[in-house]
């Protein structure tokens, strides 16, 4: 791999590991629930390019196909607490 590359990804690496640690201080001191939800959401995404990093330079598709994995599962989660913040329920009756 080239050398520039290699480097720009240990930078994005450690830019991602970075904002996941700003989005777990919010959760656990955000003020409200909203802030919660949200600060989840950007730690699922964080985690997700952490992993896209991480197959790019381990030259791994096993990577890739776990972060889709997590992006979908992530999603499905954040609507269901979004719903469930709105109406008090995820499965209405």
């Amino acid at each position: 791999m080239n050398n520039i590359v290699y480097w720009a990804g240990t930078f994005a690496l450690g830019c991602f590991v970075f904002a996941l640690a700003c989005a777990v201080i919010r959760m656990l001191r955000g003020p409200t629930a909203p802030d919660r939800i949200l600060a989840l959401d950007t730690m699922y995404i964080n985690g997700m390019l952490i992993l896209l990093v991480l197959g790019l330079q381990f030259n791994s598709s096993l990577y890739f196909d776990i972060a889709l994995l997590i992006s979908l599962f992530g999603f499905v989660g954040s609507v269901a607490m979004a719903k469930f913040l709105l109406r008090g329920e995820v499965i209405e009756p």
